[in-house]
């Protein structure tokens, strides 16, 4: 969680709500209308697009969880 949290407050303000806003629906379980898609040869890893930050977390069955908060770059996706 350091990781995640050193992101955020990196992040700008308008940013940061907008990633605060996706965690709290993802960790609902409310994610209907956020852009997410499952990522490319894995079976539980999904990410949230919201503007250049994407949001990796897992899913599997009821218990989700957060796993990194990113710029988008060339290496975002590289270790899952």
């Amino acid at each position: 969680m350091e990781r995640i949290d050193k992101i955020l407050r990196a992040l700008r303000a308008d940013e940061r709500e907008r990633v605060m806003f996706c965690v709290e629906k993802i960790l609902l379980n409310e994610v209907a209308k956020l852009d997410i898609k499952k990522l490319k040869g894995q079976k539980y890893f999904f990410r949230v697009r919201t503007g250049s930050v994407r949001i990796i977390f897992t899913k599997k069955g009821n218990d989700i969880r957060i796993v990194a908060i990113e710029r988008r770059n060339e290496s975002t996706y590289r270790e899952f």
